[in-house]
């Protein structure tokens, strides 16, 4: 049974201008040395910058394995919900977005579905081995769409799912079977002081 493992990771700490600071290469290395040990086939990256430093400092544990932009991975709201489905907290978030902008939000989270959320191809994507084990380092938005999708929520319930810097999100695709999330924003690799990077300040355990 031919299995796809998404290795779903938010790019590490940026500035205010989106470049990656220290802080997100370290973290980005300590992902890299996670996943060293796994036979990942590719690592894949939302245009942005700080996405594409992360992916190539994170690649440097992973020296044989292509690094590759993927443009359904860039940031974007996935999803705007009708005012019936917007906790009230979140109303304000969605003001000035227009039809057009929703549309086309929606369009690239259904191409991101599209791409990845499924079982590997290997007519298509090789026939090395039945399984495929693939990095993607993107955004928040786009990591919560795919946990959504994989626990077939209703579409607002992207809302809230937030990933820290680096933190690792694990979904399987098998055959003839629902998505597997196997975990979600897991930050064991992270020593205490660079995890939940990303977050709103709070107490954390």
């Amino acid at each position: 049974m031919a299995t796809r493992h998404l290795y779903l990771a938010r790019h590490g700490a940026a500035d205010a201008f989106g470049r990656l600071t220290d802080i997100g290469r370290r973290q980005a290395g300590l992902l890299g040395e996670r996943l060293a040990a796994l036979p990942i086939d590719a690592v894949w990256h939302s245009p942005l910058p700080r996405a594409e430093a992360c992916a190539r400092e994170l690649g440097r544990w992973l020296p044989d394995v292509p690094v590759t932009e993927a443009a359904e991975l860039i940031d974007h709201v996935p999803y705007v919900p009708a005012p019936a489905e917007t906790p009230r907290s979140w109303a304000g978030f969605f003001d000035g977005y227009d039809e057009a902008e929703a549309a086309s939000g929606h369009r690239l989270a259904e191409a991101l579905v599209a791409r990845f959320a499924r079982v590997p191809d290997a007519a298509t994507e090789g026939p090395r081995r039945p399984d495929r084990h693939e990095v993607l380092v993107t955004h928040a938005y786009p990591i919560a769409w795919l946990v959504r999708h994989a626990l077939d929520a209703p579409p607002s319930r992207w809302l809230g799912l937030n990933s820290a810097n680096t933190a690792l999100t694990v979904i399987q695709y098998r055959d003839g079977l629902p998505p597997t999330v196997v975990m979600f924003n897991d930050m064991s690799h992270l020593p205490p002081d660079l995890r939940w990077t990303g977050f709103p300040d709070g107490v954390r355990p």
